[in-house]
């Protein structure tokens, strides 16, 4: 039946449709009204291709980042240039925007599992679990479904696998980009830390000039830039290379 239509992930289409434009309802006034986001580079949405975008973003809350991006992404996909005015951009979102989290992030509540349903990857980390530096062996099922978003759609990813400030890239994004050849597409954001908690989820401060610009995709050689060549490209990008301290 046309109304069970399911996502890749299993994820019934219709509920998630309506969850994206409840949230999107919910948190607009954080972006715009309690705080105001200045965009940057939106024009860079509309010439994407509908499938095998990978997002890149530096990272500073859990997820008002990716809310953030849903948002633009969503209002510049329905008109608006650097603006998020008018939420009505949300009564139909666009359905094939994945997010890669943490596994135990998303399982840490109510709102995290809600929150998961709209497209959350999920993934384990390999090297950190609860504040504890571990060594965990890659899972090739949740590799697996990294690739299946981006056959389906757009990917929004942080490289960097923490909220701490110029942390190293992982070198797991590089090997992703190598085996899908996605078309890049750098974010940076800014002033989420003082907008908001670690989570992302409770207001810290208002009335704080938060920023988010869209830069154009990348140049990749994926048959011949190196895993490291690939990596610096990726924090020159993101503005998180040592250059930029």
């Amino acid at each position: 039946m046309k109304l069970l239509k399911r996502d890749p992930f299993g994820n019934i289409l219709l509920v998630k449709k309506h969850l994206i434009r409840i949230l999107g309802k919910i948190t607009h006034r954080r972006f715009r009204g309690i705080n105001h986001l200045i965009i940057e580079g939106s024009k860079v949405i509309n010439n994407l291709p509908e499938k095998n975008v990978l997002f890149i973003s530096n990272h500073q809350t859990y997820f008002a980042d990716v809310t953030a991006m849903i948002h633009v992404f969503n209002a510049s996909l329905n008109g608006r240039v650097n603006s998020l005015k008018n939420v009505s951009y949300m009564n139909n979102p666009k359905l094939n925007i994945y997010f890669i989290a943490a596994k135990e992030t998303m399982r840490a509540g109510l709102l995290p599992r809600i929150l998961a349903y709209t497209g959350a990857v999920s993934i384990s980390r390999t090297w950190r679990e609860k504040d504890k530096d571990i060594k965990r062996p890659i899972n090739k099922q949740e590799i697996d479904s990294i690739h299946q978003a981006l056959e389906d759609g757009w990917l929004i990813t942080f490289p960097q696998g923490t909220t701490k400030p110029f942390s190293p890239i992982r070198k797991g994004t590089a090997y992703i980009i190598k085996e899908t050849k996605p078309l890049v597409v750098p974010v940076i954001i800014d002033k989420f830390r003082r907008s908001f908690d670690k989570t992302g989820v409770k207001l810290k401060k208002k009335g704080i000039t938060q920023k988010l610009k869209i830069k154009s995709p990348l140049k990749i050689d994926y048959e011949n830039d190196s895993i490291e060549k690939i990596i610096d490209k990726m924090s020159l990008a993101i503005e998180q290379h040592n250059s930029f301290r």
